[in-house]
């Protein structure tokens, strides 16, 4: 049932549009393909929730002889015609399903996706890689990214800490200070995805997971444990954690 919910809000098109609009990551991928280019020229490579196809062509623009795109979303059919328009239809095949399910019929040499998820490990994909590494790569095999860490540091935020919770305390000239205790309760019961800027960081963050893609297990993923502490540099309002995430496109 979660499954079936996730995949069918990967089919809505603005889920696509906002990660293709972000530049850095979008040509960050396309770098990375063309850095290895020749590596993937004349290869086989399975891109893994392929989404609208746009890793699998840029694949296919870096020379690889087949490319299997596959996705369990109805975003699928879209990158079928994605794939059509640009010509490229008789070396790269879009294959709607599960890659748990779907049969590919030979070894890949190499395996590209976008599987991280929010604060790395939520809602990612890591594990389809895993089985699809385990399944179809060959040995001596190729993926991009290659590594992901997981960073963890304390932080200060006044101006959200004064938008969430001393709002309160003058609304339109009533006094609402009994709502702040709901509010304070309310503003830490789910995290908050957002940009912050250094200086709201408090001290040298940690590292709470590394991912080698190449050797990590899903059992390693069931529980993801780290013990910490930390002395501020600056004397500050602790407000929450921020947790954020590096991915490397490191060769083999």
């Amino acid at each position: 049932e979660f499954d079936m919910a996730y995949f069918r809000a990967y089919s809505h098109i603005g889920v696509h549009e906002e990660m293709i609009k972000d530049r850095v990551r979008t040509e960050t991928y396309k770098s990375a393909i063309m850095r290895y280019q020749h590596l993937i020229s004349g290869k086989v490579v399975l891109d893994v929730g392929c989404g609208t196809g746009i890793l699998a062509i840029f694949c296919a623009f870096a020379g690889a002889k087949r490319v299997y795109a596959v996705d369990a979303s109805e975003i699928a059919v879209q990158a079928r015609e994605v794939v059509k328009d640009n010509n490229l239809s008789d070396r790269v095949t879009v294959l709607l399903g599960r890659v748990e399910d779907v049969s590919i019929g030979e070894k890949v040499d190499v395996i590209v996706s976008e599987w991280m998820g929010y604060m790395l490990l939520y809602e990612s994909m890591l594990p389809s890689i895993i089985f699809a590494r385990d399944k179809w790569l060959k040995p001596g095999g190729f993926i991009l990214p290659s590594h992901a860490s997981l960073f963890l540091a304390p932080v200060t935020n006044s101006d959200r800490y004064r938008e969430s919770i001393d709002f309160w305390r003058d609304v339109y000239g009533i006094n609402m200070s009994s709502m702040i205790p709901h509010a304070r309760l309310y503003s830490f019961e789910e995290p908050c995805i957002e940009t912050i800027s250094g200086e709201n960081v408090l001290t040298w963050p940690i590292i709470v997971k590394e991912v080698d893609c190449y050797t990590i297990t899903a059992r390693e993923l069931e529980t993801v444990t780290a013990k910490f502490s930390f002395s501020s540099m600056l004397t500050a309002p602790l407000n929450g954690f921020a947790f954020w995430f590096d991915v490397v496109f490191n060769g083999p």
